[in-house]
C-alpha cells in the first residue's frame, strides 16, 4: 500500500470464475498491459472490496471503480460519478461498494478523491464458470476503450482538488471497530502496474 498520493487508482472486483464477474479483474488486466510502467497509475483488482481498500481511495487524486453490474442490462457500459454512501457500512461483510469506500476515506482518513467514478458492465451470466457470456464478450472491448479514455482524461487532467474532511471521531460501523481492525485478516489480492 503506498501513502505517497496517486494521479489515478483503479480498483476493479470480480471473481473470475463466476462468469461475467470476472470482467472487472479482465478489464484491469488489460489496462495494466497498456500502462505497465506508469508511476502515475495503480491498479488494484480482487475479488471485493474491502473495508482497507478505503485507505488507498483517501490518497487517490481520482479513482475509477470498475466491476459488473448483475441487475443491468447484459453488455451495458455505464461510466457514472460515484458519491459517498451517506452512512458508514457496517462491518458484518467484507464485500462494500463503491460509495461505502469513498464514505470509510472520508470518515476514517478525511480525505476523498477529487473525481470518483464507476465503469460498470451489465452482466449476462453469473454461472460457474470461467468464461464470459455472448453479451459481456461483445462489451468488453468497449468497455476496455472506455476504460482506457477515462484514465488517459485524468492522468492528463489537471489533479482535481482533494476534498478533504476531518475524520469521524465516533466510530460508526455498528460494531464498534475501526475498518482496518475488522478486516486485518483478510488482503486484497491485488495487481499493480506501478510500486
Amino acid at each position: 500500500m503506498t501513502h505517497d498520493p496517486i494521479p489515478c487508482l483503479i480498483l476493479a472486483c470480480g471473481n473470475p470464475l463466476r462468469e461475467d464477474d470476472g470482467a472487472g479483474p479482465w478489464l484491469a488486466r488489460k489496462v495494466a498491459g497498456q500502462f505497465p510502467t506508469d508511476a502515475r497509475l495503480r491498479i488494484l483488482a480482487p475479488q471485493q472490496w474491502s473495508p482497507e481498500l478505503a485507505e488507498e481511495v483517501a490518497h487517490a487524486q481520482a479513482v475509477l471503480f470498475v466491476d459488473c453490474e448483475a441487475n443491468g442490462t447484459p453488455g451495458a457500459i455505464r461510466l457514472t460519478p460515484v458519491e459517498p454512501a451517506t452512512e458508514i457500512p457496517r462491518m458484518m461483510s467484507h464485500h462494500l461498494s463503491a460509495p461505502d469506500l469513498l464514505a470509510l476515506s472520508r470518515n476514517y482518513y478525511g480525505s476523498l478523491p477529487g473525481t470518483a467514478l464507476l465503469l460498470s458492465v451489465g452482466a449476462g451470466s453469473l454461472e460457474m464458470r470461467e468464461s464470459f457470456s455472448a453479451a459481456m464478450k461483445a462489451a468488453l472491448p468497449d468497455a476496455e476503450n472506455v476504460l482506457v479514455g477515462t484514465i488517459l482524461r485524468l492522468l492528463n487532467a489537471p489533479p482535481p482538488a482533494a476534498a478533504h474532511h476531518p475524520p469521524s471521531s465516533a466510530v460508526e460501523n455498528g460494531n464498534g471497530r475501526h475498518p482496518e481492525g475488522a478486516a486485518a485478516d483478510s488482503a486484497p489480492a491485488s495487481s499493480s502496474a506501478s510500486s
